[in-house]
C-alpha cells in the first residue's frame, strides 16, 4: 500500500468539497420535508378529533381529507427516504474519493456510479416532493369546497 503525502491528498480534499456542499443542501431539504411530515400528521390528528362532530357530506369530506393526508405522509416518507439515501451516497462518494486517492487506485467508474446514484436518488426525492405539493393542494380544494366566496 503506497503512502500518500499531504501534498498528494490536498487535491482530493478539494474534490470532496462538492459532495459536502451537496450533503448540506440536502440537509436543508430534509428539514423542510420533516416539517411538512409533521404538519400533515398534526392535521390528520386534528381531523380525527373533528370527525365525530361531522355528519353527512362534511363527514365524507373529512374522511377524504384524511385519506389524502395519509397519502401525503407516505409520499413525504418516500421523499425523506430518497433524500437520506442521496446523502448516504454522497458520504460514500467522499469515502471512495479518499480511499482511491490514498491507495492510488483508478476507480473512476465506481466514483461515477456512486455520484449518479446520489443524483438519481435526489431527483426521485424532488419528484416525490412535487407530488406531495400537488396532493396538499387537492386536500385544500376539498376543504374549501363548501366555503362560499365573499361577495364585494
Amino acid at each position: 500500500m503506497p503512502l500518500t503525502s499531504l501534498e498528494q491528498i490536498i487535491p482530493e480534499l478539494r474534490d470532496a468539497i462538492g459532495p459536502v456542499i451537496l450533503i448540506s443542501g440536502v440537509g436543508l431539504l430534509l428539514l423542510t420535508m420533516t416539517n411538512r411530515l409533521g404538519r400533515a400528521i398534526d392535521r390528520a390528528r386534528q381531523l380525527k378529533h373533528e370527525l365525530p362532530k361531522r355528519t353527512g357530506h362534511e363527514r365524507e369530506q373529512t374522511l377524504a381529507q384524511v385519506a389524502i393526508i395519509y397519502r401525503r405522509a407516505r409520499v413525504i416518507r418516500l421523499c425523506i427516504l430518497l433524500a437520506a439515501l442521496s446523502v448516504l451516497l454522497a458520504s460514500a462518494l467522499i469515502i471512495a474519493l479518499f480511499v482511491t486517492a490514498l491507495l492510488q487506485w483508478q476507480q473512476g467508474v465506481l466514483v461515477g456510479l456512486i455520484f449518479i446514484g446520489s443524483m438519481v436518488s435526489l431527483f426521485g426525492s424532488m419528484l416525490a416532493f412535487i407530488w406531495d405539493i400537488n396532493l396538499s393542494l387537492h386536500a385544500l380544494k376539498l376543504e374549501l369546497e363548501t366555503t362560499e366566496p365573499e361577495s364585494d
